[in-house]
C-alpha cells in the first residue's frame, strides 16, 4: 500500500509544462513562447523525457544537462526536469506513461504541450514523445491507481496542445485547430536558448539558426506578427468575444473602434 501525497507537500503548482524527447527540442519548437509566458508572469516548466545522449560532439550526460540548464535560464523556466528514459531507444510504454504522469501530478499544471505528429528523417523518439505525452496526460487524472504514481494525488490537465517539431514536412498537421503564438519580443531570447547547446549545434551547423529564425517569421507573417510559433489544438477553441478576438487591443482595436 502506497502513502498518499498530500498537495501540502508539493511543490508550487506551474501553469505550463512542455515536454520534449531531448534537451533541446523545446526551445527549437515553442521556446519563444515559453519566453513571453514568463514575461507575462506564468509558472513554466519543460520535462525531457531523455538526456539525449549519447550524441556525436558532446562528451557525456553532464554536458548536455548543464547547456539544458543554461537555456532554461535564458528563457526564464521555473522548473525543468530530465526523466531516466533512454534516448534512442525510448518507446511509448506503461512505464514511461507513468513516469511522465508522475511529474504532472507533483506539479499540477492547466496546460500540456506535446510534440505533433512524426518527425520524418530525424529521431523517432519523438513520435514515442508525442504518445506518451498524451497517454499521461490521461494517467495524470485516473483515480484508485496510487500505486502506480507513488502515492502523489489525482489530477485533471484541462487543456492539451501540441507542438510541430518537424521543419522539414509540408504536410499539414491534424488537430481541431492551430493558431499562432506571437514571439516578437522573445525571438532573440529562443535563438540565444537554442545556441546554448553548444555541443549540438557547432559553426558547422549555422543553418539550424536560420532555419529556426525563418520559420518564425514565416509563421509569424501569416498571423500578422514578426515572428509566431505554431501550436494545434487538441480540442475546438471556444470565443467569448469574437470581436476582441479577431481584433485584439495589443493590435490598437478597442471595442469603441
Amino acid at each position: 500500500m502506497t502513502d498518499s501525497v498530500s498537495t501540502s507537500e508539493l511543490p508550487e503548482p506551474l501553469d505550463v509544462i512542455a515536454v520534449g524527447a531531448h534537451p533541446d527540442d523545446v526551445e527549437i519548437a515553442v521556446g519563444g513562447t515559453l519566453a513571453r509566458l514568463v514575461q507575462q508572469g506564468y509558472r513554466v516548466g519543460i520535462v525531457d523525457l531523455t538526456d539525449g545522449e549519447p550524441t556525436p560532439l558532446s562528451p557525456g550526460p553532464e554536458v548536455r544537462l548543464q547547456e539544458a540548464k543554461e537555456a532554461a535560464r535564458i528563457l526564464g523556466i521555473q522548473v525543468r526536469h530530465t526523466l531516466e528514459l533512454p534516448n534512442r531507444r525510448l518507446f511509448d510504454n506503461f512505464e514511461s506513461r507513468c513516469e511522465l504522469a508522475k511529474v504532472f501530478r507533483r506539479y499540477r499544471p492547466k496546460i500540456v504541450m506535446g510534440i505533433a505528429e512524426k518527425t520524418p528523417m530525424a529521431s523517432p523518439d519523438h513520435w514515442q514523445a508525442m504518445q506518451i505525452t498524451d497517454a499521461a496526460v490521461f494517467y495524470s487524472r485516473l483515480t484508485k491507481w496510487d500505486e502506480h504514481f507513488d502515492g502523489l494525488p489525482v489530477h485533471t490537465i484541462p487543456k492539451m496542445i501540441w507542438y510541430p517539431l518537424g521543419f522539414h514536412s509540408l504536410e499539414r498537421t491534424e488537430g481541431s485547430g492551430q493558431f499562432v503564438m506571437d514571439i516578437s519580443e522573445t525571438l532573440d531570447l529562443k535563438l540565444e536558448s537554442v545556441r546554448a547547446y553548444r555541443t549540438q549545434f557547432p559553426p558547422e551547423k549555422e543553418r539550424v539558426f536560420r532555419m529556426v529564425e525563418s520559420r518564425a517569421h514565416h509563421l509569424g507573417t501569416t498571423a500578422g506578427f514578426v515572428a509566431g510559433e505554431l501550436f494545434i489544438t487538441s480540442t475546438a477553441l471556444g470565443v467569448h468575444d469574437l470581436v476582441q478576438t479577431l481584433l485584439p487591443t495589443e493590435l490598437g482595436f478597442s471595442k469603441r473602434d
